[in-house]
């Protein structure tokens, strides 16, 4: 008895979560782990070690699950493991990636299709890497050029905000009872120093009421509609947006019609992966024209979304049944474009929000010099 009872007390019971009750908190929340979901660069990885070991002849259950054991995300290494018991019970890539949409899209499924039909799914899967590669790249570059005017604007605001509640105070004793002397501008601060010192409570979760119902607006189908349309006519963002859509669909819609993807197939995930709402109705319309007989060309020319000169080379890849080469060459020149507008909207961008904040914060130091001087002027005049 006293053996049993004595293990008993040695080993403490666990909860049904493994944790014993006697273990800090901060212990159980530190061995608490959260999974996420597989990143671009987890999908990028994953592709480029498959179609490797595809084209060096290492069968597909051989080579997912030597992938799998090489994968650190837990909730990936899982999914890859699902697709090998798939393909051992009899089930196609491609069908066994279209278990799990979350991760792999319509686009990496249909070609991996047609690779499984034309027999080439080494070289379809360098080129989905390839493709891959070339989003996450363009991806950055857009990212990138959004860094620093955002960290200008940032600052901008907190510079603002630092005078207006911490320096503009201080001399306010200095002004009291001389207010009527005091100009406009110097006035105006005032009153917005005292309204944010004495509403700071309010005015906090009103800014991140402001932000995330703007965020939810836009995520309704008018407020995308509308978010959508500003941003073709924003002056130096709308010509890198109307760049950057015309280089994802069209370089997308290339790589598709040479991997040998229906036609019909290639422009519903074309307007799919838009990520515009003008864009994706204007695919979606050359999809049901192209549907009933007609041209992509034709389809095309009712819209104002793409150059003149873009319809006239689809026009002429279609008749000379070379699409999927001058969809890559147009991509490939729009991409060019794309980096070159970057660089001119950056080098924009940078000197206008240096000259916008360097004015706020002239314009805050002036209307709190400005009274000084003036009443010491008035002082020596007495």
């Amino acid at each position: 008895m006293l053996g049993r009872s004595t293990s008993a007390l040695a080993v403490p019971a666990l909860n049904r979560q493994g944790s014993a009750p006697g273990t800090p908190i901060l212990e159980r929340i530190s061995n608490i782990k959260v999974e996420f979901g597989p990143s671009r660069k987890d999908i990028l990885a994953f592709t480029n070690q498959l179609a490797v070991m595809v084209r060096a002849g290492i069968s597909l259950p051989e080579a997912l699950e030597s992938i799998a054991c090489q994968t650190e995300n837990q909730r990936f290494r899982r999914i890859i493991e699902r697709i090998k018991t798939d393909i051992e019970s009899g089930m196609s890539l491609s069908s066994a990636l279209a278990q799990h949409p979350n991760v792999f899209n319509n686009l990496y499924v249909n070609m991996v299709a047609a690779a499984e039909v034309s027999g080439s799914l080494g070289e379809m899967l360098q080129k989905l890497a390839e493709y891959l590669d070339q989003e996450a790249a363009t991806r950055s570059q857009v990212k990138g050029a959004m860094v620093y005017p955002v960290i200008i604007a940032t600052m901008a605001v907190l510079v603002t905000i630092f005078l207006l509640c911490f320096i503009l105070p201080r001399f306010m004793a200095i002004f009291a009872g001389k207010e009527h002397l005091l100009p406009r501008p110097t006035r105006m601060l005032m009153a917005a120093s005292t309204f944010m010192r004495s509403n700071w409570y309010f005015l906090v979760p009103a800014v991140f009421a402001a932000g995330w119902g703007f965020y939810f607006f836009i995520n309704t189908a008018y407020g995308r509609t509308w978010w959508d349309m500003v941003k073709l006519r924003l002056p130096l963002i709308g010509k890198l947006c109307r760049c950057l859509y015309i280089t994802r669909t069209l370089h997308t819609m290339g790589v598709l019609v040479r991997a040998g993807v229906p036609i019909l197939n290639t422009l519903a995930i074309t307007a799919q992966i838009a990520g515009h709402t003008q864009y994706r109705r204007m695919w979606l319309s050359v999809h049901n024209d192209v549907k009933q007989g007609k041209k992509i060309a034709e389809g095309l020319a009712r819209w104002r979304l793409l150059p003149s000169g873009v319809h006239a080379m689809i026009r002429s890849g279609e008749e000379s049944g070379n699409l999927g080469q001058v969809l890559r060459d147009i991509s490939a020149f729009y991409s060019r474009e794309l980096a070159t507008i970057i660089k001119v909207s950056t080098s924009m961008i940078e000197p206008i929000m240096i000259v916008a904040m360097g004015l706020l914060v002239g314009f805050i130091a002036m209307s709190i010099i400005l009274p000084i001087f003036k009443m010491s002027s008035l002082v020596m005049g007495k």
